[in-house]
């Protein structure tokens, strides 16, 4: 069995962010060299998200609305997290709700999604530099 390792970096500008990632992962699996296996994808941060879903802008606009009234930014005084002098609990709290990590099955060397599905970053606290980490399994 072999293995390969990747980092991809984001710095989203504005806090909050969509970014469909799912050419940078296929270049990613394309590099491996491997066929059939599995890849990961996973956020390195807590105030970050990797999913699966339909890369529709109406559905983006849905999730920002549902996100902000599950796990308000304002006012930050409403949590205690941010009593440590952070303003970013609501991110931690909407990362844990769209997920750290996705994992896809490789098969004949690509990606081995349903349909419309593609694999996203979610960025809930932006604007420095961020990391998710791709590692592909298999032969």
């Amino acid at each position: 069995m072999k293995s390969h390792r990747k980092e991809l970096w984001f710095n989203i500008p504005t806090r909050r962010g969509f970014v469909n990632i799912t050419p940078q992962v296929e270049t990613c699996l394309h590099e491996s060299g491997i066929l059939e296996g599995l890849i990961l994808v996973s956020a390195m941060h807590i105030t970050a998200s990797v999913f699966i879903n339909d890369d529709e802008s109406g559905l983006h606009q849905d999730y920002e609305k549902w996100l902000e009234k599950l796990a308000p930014h304002e006012p930050v005084s409403q949590y205690r997290h941010n009593d440590t002098g952070e303003d970013n609990a609501d991110a931690h709290m909407k990362r844990q709700i769209m997920g750290r990590e996705v994992v896809v099955a490789v098969t004949d060397g690509k990606l081995d999604f349903g349909p419309w599905e593609q694999i996203f970053y979610g960025e809930f606290d932006g604007r420095r530099r961020k990391r998710v980490l791709v590692k592909v399994i298999g032969e």
